[in-house]
């Protein structure tokens, strides 16, 4: 193993990684690479090229709590962006694919309910913008995939080849060779807790190649469950370990266990570019803890009288990241740990739990995330507003971010974000 410890500086090219020698610590983060067998390791000992934080700052804002049907949302599922920023939205509760202009203007809604050509019942998550200008709709309620072109017309329908019926909170995958990745389970017979997850891909005809396996990490899930005859149910603990995976829009897996601040591209030609970043650990306030762990009880208990608590508590840190995702052009965003603050006093939960009956979190963590390139390089921290949702999945692209943003009503809209300096 060879250990080649070097500075970027923001000129520095993917290439300059694999020069030897110290170079100069005026400016820029500390790099230092490893190659092990055919695994090349980039990892960031400290600083970035931008050198300070940067906030996500919205430009344009879609979404009204009164007003015209097309821009009041009510569950929007999926977001897709074209080259031309236009935004394609799916509303699930409508259900609705509508289409904005950059602008945030209604343009028109595609298709229609229904069972006909073109037409859709129950869509679920499934909403990709093809890299040849075509919008892929997935609905589980009529078993197929609805096509439309680039100005929201019916082109053609494709079959789900489980027959649909089988509805996924996770989205597309696509690359930019126009193959097109959707979720299945490839053991659906077998119990839950037992279920391979796979991805059925489709080429740009929308006829199936193959169903490709993600990426796994050997480790034992930390996990609580009940049973009772005729039923049966299970959950991760709060910030245990989890593996986490996102097919890149460059054709390859990427994805990592979330033990340590490690993440791996797994290149086409068999070999593993590792990202790396040196981090410190993020604690879990021992109120929310119990929280958490409370907010589990009840809900066991609710299924399964005399449960109690039959996994690992929940841990004293977090996590160091706990999602990622991939750009269109290798781009890396990953979601980083940060501490929870309290946003409503105890008197404040306690008052509510009283007239719900149920136990109200009171706790919430800023979301942050670390931007890379592809080649390892570590750009940058980036902050986001207040109510910025990764639920739907956001649509990176460049310094541009596409997202839903609640406000404090909990209204949601959809929002373009820009990356700017954090004031």
């Amino acid at each position: 193993m060879r250990r080649v410890s070097i500075l970027l500086s923001l000129a520095l090219a993917f290439v300059t990684l694999g020069c030897r020698g110290d170079a100069s610590r005026s400016a820029g983060p500390v790099v230092t690479r490893d190659t092990i067998g055919d695994t090349i390791v980039v990892r960031t000992e400290s600083g970035s090229v931008w050198g300070d934080t940067r906030a996500l700052t919205p430009t344009v804002s879609i979404g009204v709590l009164d007003g015209e049907d097309a821009y009041m949302f009510g569950s929007i599922a999926a977001l897709a962006v074209a080259p031309d920023e236009r935004i394609f939205v799916l509303d699930r509760q409508v259900p609705a694919v509508r289409l904005f202009s950059a602008d945030g203007v209604h343009i028109r809604d595609l298709g229609r309910i229904g069972e006909g050509p073109g037409e859709y019942q129950e869509p679920d998550s499934g909403l990709a913008y093809l890299p040849d200008g075509r919008v892929v709709l997935r609905d589980p309620g009529t078993g197929k995939m609805v096509v439309f072109d680039d100005r929201g017309e019916h082109v053609e329908d494709w079959r789900l080849p489980y027959g649909g019926g089988f509805n996924t909170s996770r989205g597309f995958y696509w690359d930019s060779a126009g193959h097109l990745l959707t979720l299945t389970i490839t053991n659906m017979g077998a119990p839950v807790t037992e279920w391979i997850r796979g991805f059925i891909r489709f080429d740009p005809t929308g006829a199936v190649l193959d169903t490709l396996l993600p990426p796994a990490w050997d480790f034992e899930p930390w996990m609580i469950s009940g049973q009772r005859e005729g039923s049966s149910s299970s959950t991760r603990v709060p910030y245990g370990p989890e593996s986490l995976y996102y097919y890149s829009p460059l054709g390859y897996w990427i994805g990592g266990l979330n033990t340590d601040y490690r993440i791996d591209q797994f290149l086409p030609d068999g070999s593993v570019f590792r990202i790396e970043r040196a981090w410190q650990s993020t604690p879990v306030h021992s109120g929310e803890a119990a929280l958490l762990r409370r907010r589990l009880e009840e809900r066991f208990r609710d299924r399964f009288p005399g449960w109690s608590w039959n996994g690992p508590d929940v841990p004293e840190t977090k996590p160091p990241y706990s999602n990622l995702y991939v750009a269109d052009g290798g781009r890396i965003w990953v979601v980083v740990a940060t501490p929870s603050e309290e946003f409503r006093t105890v008197a404040e939960a306690e008052e509510e739990e009283r007239a719900t009956g149920n136990v109200v979190n009171r706790w919430r963590a800023p979301i942050e995330l670390d931007v890379f390139e592809r080649t390892g390089e570590y750009l940058g921290r980036v902050t986001t507003p207040q109510g910025f949702s990764l639920s739907p999945r956001p649509v990176f692209r460049g310094e541009t971010v596409w997202a839903v943003i609640r406000d404090e009503l909990d209204v949601p809209r959809v929002a373009r974000l820009e990356l700017s300096p954090n004031d």
